[in-house]
């Protein structure tokens, strides 16, 4: 039996909480609340972050990381939808916008299951572990409904993957895959550079203040990169290379760097 005060104690895992405004969204209100009761998923987080952080000296892949993850990609999905961009489980399944949600937001609390096992080749082992609590997640739905969307949660869960490999044919699998890319600000992206890893990439991810999303002008997503000193445009260069171009969802996202000096903010590039 695991004592209390221990790092994954039954007290300190029911202290975690994920939260997201679930709006008019009943489908999604229901699941949050199951997400927040699962003990076995809360308990899986605490692993994933021993092995991320304690043991590899990564970035978080814990609960703070999942909760920044289905907010940024609740907030695209939602504008997207404002500003009529058609949801792929909507066009091709007839199901409802409120499913896309559900999708995204499963998607980014389960994106990194596979942490639990290996880092290498995470997003595979993500997969299976995905497969088993997504079943007893939506089984209130009926049978045809929570096939289709745990089908689509798995391959916006895939979507994440390094490079082409993550490459979506979903837009719900795109947003995850952003949304996933903008967890880069202040103390969450610092952690290998305050453990003494120092390269290019702690130092960058080092220079990041702030991330912010919000509907745009032209483009109906605007995403606004606040850094510190320019190094930080190396991972705005990153986010663009590696995610969002391959999201499928580029032509709808304005990304926007700023560097702050002396307390006031300037365009540094604007990536239109």
């Amino acid at each position: 039996m695991i004592k209390q005060g221990s790092k994954i104690d039954e007290v300190s895992t029911s202290q975690i909480k994920i939260n997201v405004p679930v709006e008019k969204n009943i489908i999604l209100g229901r699941i949050l609340s199951g997400i927040n009761s699962n003990r076995e998923i809360k308990t899986l987080w605490r692993i994933m972050n021993v092995n991320a952080i304690e043991r590899l000296g990564y970035t978080d892949h814990g609960p703070t990381h999942f909760n920044i993850v289905a907010n940024y990609g609740l907030q695209i999905a939602r504008i997207l939808i404002k500003r009529g961009v058609e949801m792929s489980i909507v066009k091709d399944f007839g199901l409802t916008n409120h499913h896309a949600e559900v999708v995204i937001f499963l998607a980014s609390l389960m994106h990194d299951l596979g942490m639990s096992i290996h880092r290498v080749n995470h997003e595979m082992f993500s997969l299976f572990i995905a497969r088993d609590f997504l079943k007893e997640i939506l089984n209130f739905m009926p049978i045809e409904e929570q096939t289709v969307v745990i089908s689509e949660t798995l391959h916006a869960i895939i979507s994440h993957s390094h490079g082409s490999a993550g490459k979506t044919s979903t837009v719900e699998g795109g947003v995850v895959r952003i949304a996933d890319a903008l967890d880069m600000s202040k103390g969450r992206s610092r952690i290998p550079y305050k453990m003494g890893k120092i390269d290019i990439h702690s130092v960058s991810a080092n220079a990041i203040k702030s991330v912010t999303v919000s509907e745009g002008i032209k483009e109906p997503v605007e995403i606004k990169i606040v850094m510190t000193t320019e190094a930080g445009v190396f991972q705005v260069d990153d986010f663009i290379e590696e995610k969002l171009e391959l999201s499928g969802l580029a032509k709808y996202v304005h990304v926007r760097a700023f560097l702050e000096e002396h307390g006031k903010e300037r365009d540094y590039k604007d990536f239109s």
